[in-house]
């Protein structure tokens, strides 16, 4: 059973913060308009073609540059429903949790096509594409707590009560 499925979109190594939501856009954090400009200096037509749910596939490096949550807030709010990379910049890995957007190293990210058709089992640390099952070291129990809850604060929010 996959927790996590979507349309694949693919971009290339070392997207940055300023092109998944670029830094002219700052004024405000309010998510929805954030997520009215997502990725439109990498695809200006990306927001035209992406449906709710539909997966960012990427090289190495994404979320590189500035340490802005603004970003994987941009993300989750434009609805993509993970990211998968061969590698995260580290300030960007750990906004995302904390933001609740589920994200995943595979180093054969390069393997997916744009336009595939994948599942993720969070639990188990596999991806399906096709015919083919990715493995990856699954991510830990408290983080995937993180993810279902929506974020950090939704989670301490849940565990004070």
């Amino acid at each position: 059973m996959s927790d996590i499925s979507g349309k694949v979109w693919k971009f290339g190594d070392d997207i940055d913060t300023d092109l998944i939501i670029a830094a002219r856009y700052l004024s405000t954090s309010d998510p929805k308009e954030l997520a009215s400009h997502l990725m439109e200096d990498a695809d200006p037509d990306f927001l035209k073609k992406m449906k709710k749910g539909d997966l960012i596939v990427a090289g190495e490096n994404f979320g590189c540059g500035s340490s802005r949550e603004h970003a994987p807030i941009a993300l989750k709010a434009a609805g993509i429903g993970a990211v998968v990379a061969k590698s995260f910049a580290r300030i960007f890995y750990r906004n995302a949790f904390n933001m609740g957007l589920p994200i995943f190293e595979l180093p054969e990210s390069d393997e997916i096509k744009e336009g595939d058709m994948i599942e993720i089992d969070m639990k188990n640390g596999e991806i399906k594409n096709r015919d083919k099952t990715y493995k990856f070291t699954p991510i830990p129990p408290f983080m995937q707590e993180l993810i279902q809850s929506g974020g950090l604060i939704n989670f301490a929010k849940k565990e004070m009560k």
